[in-house]
């Protein structure tokens, strides 16, 4: 604990040192699986890296005290071992626990528990100004909600107690065929008010075949049954598994899946993103390749691939959450106009129940008489190769939802005015967090997230690819995948002074 508590005592210093000169700053955490493009160099940076150690495990209590850079695959080896699990687990291994918390993320098991930083009990925050605080649910409430989902815009996340449960060895899980949305989204809802099942997602491969996945957790397997296993090479990629097995079944599907294959089954294959590298590369998409290329279709290398290669910046990455009784127009609308399949759906109850939980971006979730549930739609696919329809589509996306009522996770890059932004999401009660607790020369959440075309310009003037290679396919690609190859930091970049910078180019 004394190494944490020097690391946060450097935090604080250098946070203060910033708030003298009122001087905006960016945290550098070591990781991201955000595909937004950010400008940060070592002078206007906080590091947070070494702060990725898991302090505490509670048997007792089903907590565990983490730092903020812990992925989920650290967490999960440090509680499995104690019996226990989070209540949420982010779908891919290295997303963080304060990235959970301070961004916004949500799961299968999230029909349950809310999305992740509902199942935080206490944070502990660097503010502004350098002073160090603990906010709960009851202890600073204002502070606690509002630093959920603001992206490191009240403060520094430096410490976290996460809730826990008993763990079992695995996951049973149903795959239910439907032949049409509604039915779908019926089915969805049928099973989040079943008691018994634990976790609850769906695939929609096309407008009329849609498989739900819902599951509990259990220890045993049936006499004769074998596991179902997705994180070796040789296993299936999960969502190929379910459509080649579900999709023409006339019954549900039953498997039995080991708790760690189920929580991260996402992992290999980014859902099903990297499918489309294989287009890209102009490589075969099989059985044999999927096992050949399979380290480098992992969320972790892909994010990094996506990072140095700038690929994402001409794909539709979009999670939207909308309420259930605007769920079928949304979709008609998705299916006659962006036409990208499959879908990700993800029921998310988004209702705060905590008492004086009316705080922050998400304010509006304490709200008794607004929707209790989300359904999240994962759209993720390539776009068009003007640049301009492709921000035309993400825009009307973002409308669609707004007007339906719905909300957009935020890790991905946002399109909207500053306007159409704070008509979405709650600027009074966001405002008076970072007012009281002297972040208001911060930039803001919208700075944060809003696409940055001059973080891009300046991504591509620092990279070392030729010039004449840049959005070549493949050169562009190929990039990516040297430099996730080769490793090493890809995030903080040393600030060239124009010295360095003319000796560079000698």
């Amino acid at each position: 604990m004394e190494v944490h508590i020097d690391a946060v005592a450097s935090i604080s210093e250098r946070l203060h040192q910033f708030y003298v000169q009122r001087q905006p700053f960016r945290v550098y955490h070591g990781s991201t699986n955000s595909t937004r493009t950010a400008d940060k160099n070592r002078d206007n940076t906080v590091d947070t890296s070494k702060l990725n150690h898991v302090l505490e495990i509670d048997s007792l209590g089903k907590t565990a005290l983490v730092e903020p850079n812990v992925p989920m695959d650290k967490l999960l080896e440090a509680t499995v071992v104690n019996g226990l699990v989070p209540l949420v687990v982010m779908e891919f291994p290295g997303i963080t626990v304060g990235g959970g918390f301070s961004g916004s993320a949500g799961e299968s098991s999230s029909c349950r528990h809310g999305p992740f930083d509902s199942t935080i009990n206490w944070i502990e925050i660097v503010l502004p100004n350098g002073e160090i605080a603990r906010a709960s649910k009851t202890e600073k409430p204002d502070l606690f909600w509002g630093a959920a989902s603001a992206f490191g815009t009240v403060g520094v996340v430096t410490l976290l107690e996460v809730q826990l449960r008993d763990a079992k060895s695995f996951v049973e899980l149903t795959h239910y065929p439907t032949n049409s949305f509604s039915k779908a989204c019926k089915k969805i809802q049928d099973e989040v008010a079943n008691s018994e099942v634990e976790f609850v997602d769906a695939i929609a491969f096309s407008s009329k075949s849609v498989i739900i996945c819902f599951g509990r957790l259990v220890d045993d397997l049936p006499a004769g049954s074998k596991p179902r296993r997705y994180l070796r090479r040789q296993d299936p990629w999960f969502y190929l598994d379910v459509q080649k097995r579900a999709t023409k079944s006339k019954q549900p599907v039953i498997d039995y899946v080991p708790l760690v294959d189920y929580l991260f089954r996402w992992d290999r294959g980014g859902f099903w993103v990297a499918r489309y590298a294989y287009k890209y590369f102009f490589t075969p998409f099989n059985r044999i390749t999927r096992y050949a290329l399979d380290n480098y279709m992992h969320a972790r290398v892909m994010y990094h691939a996506l990072h140095k290669s700038r690929l994402s910046d001409t794909y539709i990455i979009q999670d939207v959450g909308v309420p259930y009784e605007a769920v079928d127009e949304f979709h008609r609308w998705v299916d006659q106009t962006i036409g990208i399949y499959p879908i990700w759906l993800c029921p998310i109850r988004v209702r705060r129940d905590a008492p004086d939980s009316a705080h922050g971006l998400h304010a509006d979730f304490a709200d008794p008489n607004a929707s209790e549930f989300m359904l999240n739609f994962g759209i993720w696919g390539p776009g068009p190769s003007n640049y301009e329809e492709l921000v035309r589509l993400n825009r009307a996306i973002e409308q669609k939802v707004h007007e339906l009522g719905g909300k957009k996770t935020l890790y991905a890059q946002a399109y909207y005015t500053e306007e159409e932004f704070w008509h979405t999401y709650n600027q009074p009660a966001y405002d008076a967090v970072r007012a009281k607790y002297h972040a208001s020369h911060l930039p803001s959440v919208y700075d944060k997230v809003k696409v940055d075309e001059d973080a891009k310009k300046k991504t591509i003037e620092g990279s070392r690819m030729p010039a004449a290679l840049r959005n070549v396919r493949p050169f562009q690609g190929l990039y990516g995948v040297y430099k996730a190859w080769r490793g090493g930091d890809y995030l903080l970049q040393t600030k060239k002074t124009p010295t360095a910078a003319s000796e560079a180019s000698k």
